[in-house]
């Protein structure tokens, strides 16, 4: 189910627009307006490798993203990723997981013809029987709306607004970083307790 949303926040190549290029696909995504949804009661999985090269996908992700599997596997996570996503969330995400630590981000995802969907995402690092991350698992859930509409999209409007109002992007990264420890320490909560208190 897909639903035209009136938030736009978009910056990048140009408004709405994000190129993709990996081995298998080679395309513009154009950010549509639309926004689809998933059952509360579904949830997408994936596991990457060590790289976040997709290695598996689920059914609901498949049929959320509209890409095939031969299409998914093997191509970088970074794929589906939303040009309204601020980086430092990435960036945070994956500090979490090269400590060996589980993390919860709120994310926006593009589908293969620019539709975008929110999840609720907790990462964690899949482990072997000699307990060595061998790569990532992620569960996703449908996040509730008044916490994205309310909190999430205006603070990742302001983080990205931040990461695009300097000439570097090193500096923009690093400033939407402080940005972010700030709000957070406000809070006076860690990360994690942030976004499990929303």
């Amino acid at each position: 189910m897909w639903k035209k949303k009136d938030a736009d926040f978009a910056t990048g190549q140009q408004k709405g627009e994000r190129q993709v290029a990996s081995r298998k696909l080679s395309q513009t995504v154009v950010a549509t307006g639309a926004e689809r949804f998933f059952d509360k009661n579904e949830i997408i999985v994936s596991k990457t490798d060590l790289k976040g090269n997709l290695t598996y996908v689920n059914d609901v992700f498949l049929r959320i993203s509209d890409y095939t599997e031969p299409e998914l596997l093997g191509q970088p996570h970074s794929l589906i990723r939303h040009i309204d996503m601020p980086r430092v969330i990435f960036k945070l995400l994956w500090s979490y997981l090269q400590d060996g630590k589980e993390i919860f981000a709120y994310v926006n995802n593009f589908a293969k013809n620019g539709d975008n969907y929110w999840v609720l995402a907790h990462v964690t690092p899949s482990l072997d029987d000699g307990g060595n991350v061998v790569g990532y698992h992620s569960n996703r859930r449908v996040p509730k709306r008044d916490i994205l509409e309310n909190t999430i999209i205006p603070l990742y409007k302001q983080l990205l607004e931040i990461e695009n109002n300097e000439s570097s992007r090193k500096v923009g990264l690093q400033k939407s970083e402080q940005k972010l420890t700030e709000i957070v320490a406000a809070q006076e909560v860690s990360y994690d307790e942030f976004i499990l208190s929303i």
